[in-house]
């Protein structure tokens, strides 16, 4: 008898145990709960510690509550400006769940917010930059125009119980073809450049050049003619000295003339002259040069 007492003391301890772990549920600090019945959401729980529900029919659904961000899976996006400039937008948004009654409503597994939410987040990148211009966007207004799709995102994510805590532009470029293009046309531009500085310093050294050769000749043709000046004076006062010389002593004068011709004329080791021994030009190699002498 006592046996089937402990025996069923213990069926009904075991049982106590099953009932109290399928009852009882934790929340953390990071989580907010969903008490479900059947589907039907029964309770929402955002306290945390040890709560309790009905075991078998209810079961929980947990909801993260902390600041998250939408960022895998969202490809940069191809989007038209105001001017009709294309652009690839690279951006990223950081949420919240708010209330977590109208998310499961609306979202249903929170597996699936991220699939839900970036449709509404590319078309609010879509709407308020395609109102703006490029300039805008790059350099003039580019934080006021992440405030505008931060609020347009945040108003369309009201209906799933989402609080939009920021959104940031991490990179707008133009796409990869019209940055080609354009490096294309700025290298053009620059080749152009060069060759016009190219063509203005050889413009510049030709002058130069020019003018260099101009004074090169204006100073030969100032030392030439200096040169034939002073050469000029230079036969002159010779011509003076000969003829000084000439006049003192006309005898010695034509000895000393012969003598430099025959100097001039017989240079060399194989000059050869045929003139008759009684040429003028040997009068001072006879007795007759020695008599008048």
């Amino acid at each position: 008898m006592n046996r089937s007492i402990a025996i069923g003391v213990g069926v009904v301890a075991i049982f106590a145990a099953i009932v109290v772990y399928l009852s009882a549920f934790t929340v953390s600090m990071t989580q907010q709960a969903i008490v479900l019945q059947f589907g039907d959401p029964r309770a929402v729980i955002t306290q945390p510690g040890l709560h309790w529900k009905l075991p078998v029919v209810q079961n929980v659904v947990y909801i993260d509550k902390r600041i998250l961000n939408l960022i895998h899976g969202v490809e940069p996006e191809e989007i038209i400006a105001k001017d009709r400039k294309r652009l690839v937008v690279d951006a990223f948004a950081r949420y919240r769940i708010v209330d977590s009654l109208r998310f499961y409503q609306s979202v249903g597994d929170p597996r699936n917010v991220d699939a839900r939410l970036r449709p509404i987040f590319v078309s609010s990148l879509r709407n308020v930059l395609g109102d703006h211009t490029l300039e805008e966007l790059v350099r003039d207004n580019r934080e006021g125009l992440m405030e505008h799709i931060q609020v347009a995102f945040s108003n369309a994510a009201q209906q799933f119980g989402i609080e939009v805590i920021d959104v940031r532009i991490r990179r707008a470029d133009l796409p990869v073809q019209n940055s080609q293009a354009i490096y294309q046309r700025m290298q053009t531009e620059r080749e152009r450049e060069a060759a016009e500085i190219r063509a203005q310093g050889n413009e510049e050294a030709q002058r130069i050049r020019s003018r260099a050769d101009r004074e090169v000749t204006v100073i030969l043709a100032g030392a030439e003619r200096d040169a034939q000046i002073m050469r000029g004076e230079g036969d002159a006062r010779r011509n003076e000295i000969f003829a000084e010389a000439y006049s003192q002593d006309a005898e010695f004068f034509a000895f000393y003339r012969s003598m430099d011709a025959y100097r001039q004329s017989l240079k060399g080791e194989n000059t050869t002259m045929i003139v008759t021994p009684d040429s003028e030009f040997f009068r001072y190699f006879g007795g007759d040069a020695a008599r008048r002498r």
